[in-house]
């Protein structure tokens, strides 16, 4: 007898762990000061790789995948001028849409213009880049003068940027010119750094203190709010539209059997193993197949099995937190409730546990209030993604949203039969395709 299954649904938090009110050091206005004088020119970590506006998407794609260090694309229009981003989040919603293009009717097109846009030059035969920029509404270009500060690179990222341009001291022939990209995951490398400095003892005692205890202290820590997860066995397409239309770069990936937490799924995997295959059938693929694609190259040179623990505890210092985020090489790690039968590693055996998330802009707009930024908002990025262009576009497929929005969000509802499990139909006959639309 075939039963349904929920590949994704809405689940309820656990009471929250109980807070403990600390204030910050008396001293704490010396650490500002080093940030007001600490310049964002010094911690440029990325080059900057520049592409014509009228690059095709599949050639920027190509370009992102060519070299390890590539994580985002310049595009310059015709005077010159970098007029946007392009990146795997951006990638990735554009995949989202070529396999869900069919939903779209003309007159919701519409209300859609870039969307449209996008359709019209796949018709023709070409999608600039240009047109894709920012698709995915987390990939804005942001940049910042040449005496730029920690504090302003502060004031960039606790909003929801994940990378700044940095402008040079000087333009050759009255054109723009930048000497490099400071990432979100940069800035929280030199905080961390900054904080092991034997002068900086206090900060280091600060960041010290459990999670938990700076949910109370400070609200933009949005520590026991939505998680966007999918269980292990739904499709590859059913994480892209997740991390699409909820606005985040990773998704948990929980065990079918007791929601345990598996691992996770970035949009730089969709991008480097999904954009380069070579069949279709890659997005009707199971999420634990997936993963075992994603960590194969771990430890096929030197024979090491190298899985990483995407998990901390709520009474896991922030400190550890930071160096958890940073060693992972991820964008955020998942809070998971403590027990005697868990551990930080998980394993099916344990039962589910997922209770929250952290990630480098939650934690940088910590860092943002103790320097007094104003307009700290970290999900105003996510909340306006939830009701863009492809979330529209799920609304009228076979999945169901979840209406509400509070606790842990694993967003799409979609029923299918356990026992006779179809995967979803994708227009195009290969990705190559599916890029071109």
């Amino acid at each position: 007898m075939a039963h349904n299954r929920r590949l994704s649904q809405s689940l309820t938090l656990s009471p929250d762990p109980p807070t403990m009110n600390f204030t910050v050091p008396n001293d704490s206005k010396i650490w500002m000061t080093h940030w007001t004088t600490a310049f964002a020119r010094d911690i440029i970590d990325s080059r900057i790789v520049a592409v014509d506006a009228q690059t095709s998407v599949e050639d920027a794609c190509e370009i992102l995948l060519s070299s390890e260090d590539i994580s985002c694309l310049a595009i310059k229009s015709g005077d010159h001028s970098v007029s946007g981003l392009l990146d795997f989040s951006d990638v990735n919603a554009f995949l989202t849409l070529a396999a869900t293009k069919h939903t779209f009717s003309p007159e919701e097109l519409q209300d859609k213009p870039q969307v449209d846009d996008i359709f019209t030059a796949a018709r023709a035969g070409h999608v600039p880049v240009s047109i894709v920029s920012n698709l995915s509404e987390k990939n804005a270009l942001q940049t910042l003068p040449y005496n730029a500060t920690i504090v302003s690179l502060l004031d960039s990222f606790a909003q929801g940027a994940h990378r700044v341009l940095i402008h040079s001291n000087s333009s050759s022939s009255g054109q723009e010119d930048f000497l490099g990209i400071v990432s979100d995951r940069r800035l929280l490398a030199w905080f961390l750094s900054f904080a092991q400095q034997s002068e900086f003892e206090s900060l280091r005692t600060y960041l010290s203190n459990p999670l938990s205890s700076f949910t109370d202290s400070l609200p933009s820590l949005n520590l026991f709010t939505a998680v966007v997860a999918a269980l292990s066995t739904a499709p590859v397409l059913e994480a892209m539209k997740l991390m699409s239309e909820e606005g985040v770069s990773s998704i948990a990936v929980l065990e079918e059997e007791g929601g345990t937490l598996l691992s996770a799924v970035s949009v730089t995997d969709i991008g480097k193993i999904v954009v380069p295959s070579q069949s279709n059938q890659i997005l009707a693929m199971p999420l634990q197949h997936f993963i075992s694609l994603v960590k194969g190259p771990d430890g096929s040179t030197d024979g090491a099995d190298k899985m990483p623990v995407y998990s901390v505890f709520s009474t896991s210092t922030m400190l550890y937190t930071m160096q958890k985020i940073l060693a992972t090489n991820a964008h955020r790690v998942f809070v998971t409730q403590e027990s005697a039968e868990s551990s930080p590693i998980l394993t099916p055996l344990s039962s589910g546990n997922l209770a929250g998330v952290v990630s480098v802009v939650d934690i940088l707009s910590l860092f943002a209030r103790l320097a007094n930024v104003q307009h700290v908002d970290p999900t105003m990025q996510r909340h306006r993604r939830a009701s863009s262009v492809s979330s529209q576009a799920s609304s009228r497929s076979d999945h169901s949203r979840s209406s509400s929005r509070t606790g842990i969000r694993r967003a799409l509802s979609a029923k299918t039969s356990h026992s006779n499990h179809k995967p979803p139909s994708v227009t195009s006959p290969t990705i190559g395709d599916s890029i071109k639309l």
